[in-house]
Parts: C-alpha cells; structure tokens; sequence
C-alpha cells in the first residue's frame, strides 16, 4: 500500500509544524488549517497548502468539525493528522473522519472512547494484566452510603476523578471521611459543566507518586513495541512543565516489565497508532492512571533516546504499512530533558501574549528546539501559552542537564514574558539533580496550595 499522498494538519504551533517536517521528508503533500488569526503561523506558510477555517476561538476554528473535515474535501486529501489537544482525542471526530472517506491518523474511534472514559479505561486495564489503583471500579452513585463505606474500604486519603475528566481538571483529594459527601457533589457538578458527563469515581490517592509513562506504537498487523518510559513528574497544577527519558531510579527489571505488560495490553486492545500508558509510580510499583491515545506534547525526549520518529511512525501505520522496527531493535542511548517554554509570567504563571521582538535559538550537540515563534511572530491570546520545547540529549544524565543549563542560558525570547527563569531554576535544584522528585514536589518548591 503506498504511504498517504496528502494530507490535512488539523492543528496549529510546533506540533502542526513537527508534523509538517515529517511529511516533507516522506514527499507527502500537506494542506494546514488555520484560524484567521493564525496565518502567519510557519507551518501555514510552508504547507502546499492552506485553508482558514473559522475565527480565532477554537470552538469556532480548530475544534469545529464540518470546518476540518470540508478542508479535507476541498483540498483532495485523504487524510487527517490531529496533533495533540484540540480534537485529537475527540471519538466522534474520528468517526466523522472515517465515515467521510478519510484516513484518521490515530487510533480506531471505538478505541479512543473506550480509553476516553476513565471507567472502561481502567476496567480494560484490569483485564489487560494492567496494574491499577484501588477504586470504586465504577461510578458513584448518588446516595452517600453507597459510596462512604467504598472511601472506608480504599483508605483515606482519596481522590475523586471526573469520569471524562482530563488535562489535570474534574479532580479533588479528600482526607476525611467528614469532606468527602461535599467533594463528591463538587466535582459531579464541575465534572457536568466542563465535560458534559456528571460521572465521577473515587480512587486511592497516592502521597508521593511520580508520573512515569510508556510509549507504545502498534501497527495494524498486530505489531507492537514499546519506546521505554518517561518521567514527568516535574508538574504545576497537574500541568507537565519539565520531561526526562528515561526515568531516572527505576530498576531494569521493572522497566522491563511495565513495558511489556503495555505491549500485551495493546495486543489485547487491538490497539493501533501511537498511544502512552500513563502511570503513578511509588515505592516500585505502577498503577495506571490513563492512557492517552495520540502524540503527546513529550514525544522528542523518547525520540532522542531511541533514534524513533515517532510521528513518522504514526503516517506509515495509517498507510497500512508494518512498523519500522521489532522490539529487538529499541535501544536506549543515553538520556534526554524536555523544557516546555511558555509565554507566560515565570512567577505568577499569567499568560503573556504579544509580539516577540526577538528570538534566539540555542545551539550545539545534543540540542533541539521544537518551536513555531520568530522574530516579529505575534503571539494570540486565544490558545495555549506553550509557544516551543527546548530538548537536550547527552551519554549520561548528567551530561544532559549540564547541556540543558547551558541551553537555557543562550535561549533568547524578548517582547513578551517567558518561563526560562523557571526552567533554570529546576535545572539547578539539587533535588532534581539528584533524581526522582514526585508529582508535588514543584508546587512545594514554588510555594503553590
């Protein structure tokens, strides 16, 4: 089957123009979607090319479906590359997709809404072999004393989750047997608003966890590998703000594991494209939390480490081709650090939109800078702060938080407010040197309730 002739890029920033390189070097024709403030966007004038697709409000723009999906008519291609966020974990999107003609580059519909419900993520989970917390293993139900003797039962603290919940929102630690009627009724009602689902379940709230997670690639011939696993523990109100590959302190025993526990998982899912297990990992054991059924934001660190493209990857599974490599063939080299760059405020953490006067990109071995901004690039308010992602790779960890340092130090953003004090402030936090912080410990560090 020959690898797809063109294709749509329903995203905008560095992941539109991420996909948009591993396109080029593929000869796959490219046509990139863009709200009207958006057209100045780098990937928008290099695509063959273009379609405005509403205004700038995302609900208007990037996540209107008939808009994507016409853009796809009008320009004959034959696929759809979501990205990450907007509709990319959408299983209705991805239906529509599939029921207009198109290729949808990722996962089959009914997987990404078995995995979108927390629920039936977890359930699966369980029967895949996949370590999880103890729960409610199903919804709340209204009436308290159906749920306080499963609060009695786990062991306080818990923490009750949104059913369709996401992106660290639609969740709340409960410590007492006396908060917990109150908690629950909060996020059934935060849950309803932000979700359309009012669901929520409870689970065992770990003190100390560490977010580790495992990439997973699965063609449709039933192939599966896993890229090793990822730290992002380094996080501010469930928001990933720093990623390491690997994760440092895990012994190769359960590295070995966990990976091979989600590849069977996988192969039981009957998984295909690209996908991340997620965990919370303490004392020497992973409990699932979900699994994210696209790229995700810190793909590069696990490229580096592997040699994978892994947006490559996802364009030759949605041609039907086998995957580039066996498992036998994943070799980690090294380690490498992902620092997500905001405009935003290092301090108060307030957006900071406006034009860049300059931008200086850092340089040297090891170094690499996912970003969409340059000189004179006009920053919306609309849409997420992250505006690049500075990546170092070194033999050793060390090496790689050394050449992280130095990289900071030559990034230059002026015009606007930019997070690289705040990076520099982790990358010299002898904690984080030494390894292993947990989920809390930036929060802490910057004095965050």
């Amino acid at each position: 089957m020959p690898i797809l002739d063109k294709i749509v890029i329903a995203n905008r920033g560095e992941i539109a123009l991420r996909i948009l390189r591993a396109c080029k070097e593929l000869d796959i024709r490219t046509v990139a979607v863009y709200s009207d403030i958006d057209r100045e966007q780098k990937h928008v004038l290099m695509a063959d090319e273009s379609v405005c697709i509403g205004p700038a409000p995302s609900s208007e723009s990037y996540l209107n479906v008939p808009a994507v999906i016409s853009a796809a008519e009008v320009s004959d291609s034959v696929a759809i590359h979501p990205g990450y966020g907007f509709l990319s974990e959408n299983a209705d999107f991805a239906e529509r997709v599939e029921q207009s003609g198109f290729v949808f580059i990722g996962p089959r519909p009914e997987t990404i809404r078995l995995m979108g419900d927390k629920i039936s993520a977890i359930n699966a989970m369980k029967e895949a072999g996949i370590p999880c917390l103890p729960g409610s293993d199903g919804p709340l139900q209204e009436d308290p004393d159906q749920f306080l003797p499963i609060a009695r039962r786990i062991g306080y603290p818990v923490i009750i989750k949104a059913t369709g919940g996401g992106g660290g929102r639609g969740m709340r630690v409960v410590h007492s047997e006396a908060a917990l009627r109150n908690a629950v009724s909060l996020t059934r009602s935060e849950a309803g608003s932000a979700f359309g689902n009012p669901e929520v379940y409870m689970e065992k709230y770990l003190e100390k966890p560490r977010h580790v997670e495992v990439q997973v690639l699965a063609d449709e011939h039933s192939n599966v590998i896993h890229l090793g696993e990822r730290d992002c523990s380094m996080q501010r109100r469930h928001q990933k703000v720093l990623e390491e590959a690997p994760a440092p302190q895990i012994s190769e025993t359960i590295r070995h594991d966990i990976g091979q526990r989600c590849v069977d998982a996988c192969k039981k899912l009957g998984y295909r494209g690209a996908g991340t297990f997620e965990f919370l990992y303490e004392n020497g054991h992973f409990y699932f939390i979900e699994m994210n059924t696209r790229v995700q934001v810190e793909h590069p660190v696990t490229e580096m480490i592997t040699g994978v493209d892994i947006v490559k990857e996802q364009l030759y599974i949605a041609s039907g081709k086998p995957l580039s490599y066996t498992q036998e063939d994943i070799r980690v080299r090294g380690h490498a650090i992902e620092c997500r760059i905001n405009a935003e405020d290092p301090e108060t953490f307030m957006p900071s939109p406006g034009k860049i006067e300059h931008f200086h990109a850092p340089g040297g071995p090891g170094v690499r800078v996912d970003t969409h901004i340059y000189d004179g690039y006009t920053i919306p308010p609309h849409y997420d702060s992250m505006i690049g992602k500075l990546i170092t790779h070194a033999e050793t960890r060390e090496l790689a938080i050394s050449r992280m340092r130095t990289a900071l130090a030559e990034l230059v953003i002026t015009g606007i407010n930019s997070n690289i004090s705040l990076h520099q402030k982790i990358i010299d936090d002898g904690n984080f040197i030494a390894g292993g912080t947990d989920i809390h410990y930036l929060e802490h560090k910057l004095g965050i309730k």
